[in-house]
């Protein structure tokens, strides 16, 4: 079943297995390019207030997947501050094909979180602000501690997409044949199969993101329930971005470039990102570590009860008890 959180505007989806947390507000905002976000505020649990989470998402995802672990956060004493990044779950699709993952430049996240941070997260939620960042959000984030040191406090990352194992070519590489193909005109075509099966019918044994059966069909649960949210294949233009971004990331400059402080924590099964590039990234940043979880798949805050409580060990030394 759906239920509308606020009848006049965005909804969130709502089913028995994925409850909301307290006090949710949802919305819209635009960008400062004309592209229209949803959002969602959830204030901060009982006990002393420790700050803003500011939650972004991987690829394909959306608000609702982060319920439980917005609900952990609220627990710990911080507001959570989410939205969906342009062209998946309930924001504005960006062309005529909504199930296909698409941006036309990787920095046009830069333009969405910057525009939620000054539209919505000063004026709506408490200091200090902390970037949670997850996959791509967890890339995206990284670029945001090179682009403006002084909008978050720290940045906590699960499993970020800073490289891709199995790939015929470097990153690099790939960013030139995924930008050759866009630039004949074939950018908004899908990359895979036609063939390739919707998240909400795809079964939990041998899926390459979690190993907790309960958390994986709670999603596919909220993905029946509300179909426009899903986004499946990403495009070549998409591809072509998002490994610029990624070959940018192991160039020898970045790491010096991130100046705020930065937790990153890799799963050791992870077959979606590569951990070796989050490990060697790690090695090399000045402000920054990282550490692997070991026996996890890619994602982390939808894994297990036991790999969530070395996760959340992790957040709780690295933020909640340095911030209060």
């Amino acid at each position: 079943m759906n239920a509308i959180v606020d009848p006049n505007g965005p909804s969130l989806a709502v089913v028995p297995s994925n409850p909301v947390p307290e006090g949710a507000r949802v919305g819209y905002f635009e960008t400062s390019d004309k592209i229209r976000l949803r959002y969602a505020l959830f204030p901060k649990g009982p006990g002393p207030a420790k700050g803003t989470i500011c939650l972004v998402q991987g690829r394909t995802e959306f608000i609702e997947k982060y319920f439980e672990t917005i609900a952990d956060f609220q627990s710990r004493g911080f507001a959570v501050a989410t939205f969906d990044w342009r062209g998946q779950g309930g924001s504005q699709r960006l062309i005529r094909n909504r199930k296909l993952g698409h941006v036309k430049h990787f920095d046009d996240y830069w333009t969405d979180l910057k525009s939620f941070h000054g539209s919505i997260l000063l004026p709506d939620s408490p200091g200090p602000y902390y970037l949670v960042g997850h996959s791509m959000g967890g890339l995206a984030s990284l670029y945001a501690g090179i682009k403006d040191r002084m909008m978050f406090d720290r940045i906590f990352l699960s499993a970020p997409m800073v490289g891709l194992d199995h790939q015929p070519f470097s990153m690099a590489g790939m960013a030139r044949v995924a930008g050759a193909i866009s630039a004949i005109g074939l950018g908004r075509l899908a990359v895979g199969r036609k063939s390739d099966r919707s998240a909400a019918e795809m079964p939990f044994a041998g899926n390459p993101v979690t190993s907790d059966v309960t958390r994986y069909m709670r999603s596919v649960d909220v993905l029946k329930a509300r179909p426009d949210l899903e986004v499946g294949n990403p495009t070549y233009r998409w591809a072509a971005a998002a490994f610029a971004a990624m070959a940018g990331a192991a160039e020898d400059s970045f790491p010096g470039a991130i100046k705020i402080p930065v937790l990153m924590l890799a799963a050791a099964r992870d077959r979606i990102v590569s951990t070796s590039a989050i490990e060697t990234l790690g090695l090399r940043m000045r402000t920054g570590r990282h550490a692997i979880i070991a026996a996890a798949n890619h994602e982390l805050f939808m894994e297990t009860n036991d790999i969530r409580a070395q996760v959340f060990a992790a957040f709780d030394a690295f933020i909640t008890n340095q911030s209060g």
